[in-house]
């Protein structure tokens, strides 16, 4: 069975925050993380690289390149789907 991590959206939101400079204020569930929030692929990475660090997961890259939002960020963290 799939470990599931017990993370908020607002953790998630906090790490956008401090990884990509964009304010929290401005990330929605459904921001697009490229196109809304103007997050490349390697500040992508590195916010998916703290999270995993911070609740002791680890998301395959085939699954990481699906996140497109994030509420898709955090569903794949808290859903076990790693």
């Amino acid at each position: 069975m799939p470990e599931r991590a017990n993370i908020d959206f607002d953790s998630v939101v906090k790490m956008i925050e401090e990884v990509s400079g964009v304010s929290g204020d401005s990330v929605r569930k459904d921001s697009l993380l490229v196109e809304d929030l103007d997050i490349d692929s390697l500040t992508m990475v590195e916010i998916a690289f703290n999270l995993q660090r911070e609740i002791g997961i680890e998301i395959p890259d085939e699954k990481l390149a699906d996140v497109r939002t994030p509420q898709d960020l955090h569903d794949l963290l808290i859903n076990g789907d790693h």
